[in-house]
């Protein structure tokens, strides 16, 4: 069976992380039948990716215009141009507003937004007259979650950015959306799950009861780069929890207590 994306080529930024999203992104990917780059500031890791997937490896800094010229102009050498670009890069900067003066504030929108923009015309200009640019934000971008606004106010630009750039290129037929993924249980957070009550804690908020998976991330953003009529999407993939709301610090605390076995269901 021929795969969605077969004889395209895709780039996907912030994909060193095994495990996490970008990773699950660019395997999706190339499982369709894309020739995938992948990016992201530490290399060794995501050379083990583009060897798996058959792809190529390109270190790029998502705050660095220059690096993310660099990674479209390697890749359109390498793999021909792109029909596809995700950036699932970030910077999780967190803090109160009460501490701004403390936090690094510029790296966080130099990450999380400013990059999205280079990211975004670097994109156009590789791509012909058809393609569908991908941006991972974050559900706490329209669900205030303390302590997380440095983080969420930059993605909550991003998604007003793809509204904007939709709106740009599309006489061209290029789509520009965005993902809102909520609680993700990625191997860089299981420390994080780790901790007893923590994740039934989360999936309590839930309609669907479960925390996300990488791998429901990755379905998600194929079903959305590869839907030809939709642009300037803020998608919330959360299972739900836009419906609700995120759970707080003090309830997963409190739960912790009340279900010292951790409850909830692993994906």
């Amino acid at each position: 069976m021929t795969g969605l994306f077969e004889g395209q080529s895709a780039i996907v930024l912030g994909a060193s992380a095994e495990g996490g999203s970008g990773w699950a992104i660019a395997e999706a990917f190339a499982a369709q039948g894309a020739r995938v780059a992948v990016g992201a500031r530490r290399i060794e890791p995501l050379e083990r990716l583009a060897s798996k997937i058959g792809g190529v490896a390109v270190r790029c800094d998502a705050g660095q215009p220059a690096d993310i010229a660099a990674l479209f102009k390697t890749a359109t050498e390498r793999l021909g141009r792109p029909s596809i670009a995700v950036n699932a890069a970030a910077i999780p900067t967190y803090g109160l507003i009460a501490d701004s003066a403390s936090l690094d504030l510029q790296r966080a929108l130099d990450v999380n937004y400013v990059g999205n923009v280079h990211f975004i015309r670097h994109a156009t200009q590789a791509m012909s007259q058809d393609g569908s640019i991908l941006l991972i934000s974050s559900a706490s971008a329209e669900q205030p979650l303390l302590p997380a606004f440095p983080y969420a106010c930059s993605k909550a630009a991003m998604d007003c950015l793809v509204r904007y750039a939709a709106i740009e290129y599309g006489p061209r037929n290029i789509r520009v959306n965005s993902m809102l993924p909520g609680p993700i249980k990625t191997e860089m957070a299981a420390r994080i799950y780790a901790k007893p009550g923590a994740e039934a804690a989360r999936a309590k908020e839930i309609a669907l009861g479960r925390v996300a998976s990488p791998e429901d991330i990755a379905e998600a953003a194929v079903a959305l780069v590869s839907a030809r009529y939709v642009t300037g999407v803020n998608l919330a993939v959360s299972g739900g929890m836009h419906l609700t709301r995120p759970a707080r610090a003090d309830e997963i605390a409190s739960f912790a207590k009340t279900d010292p076995a951790g409850g909830g269901s692993a994906s």
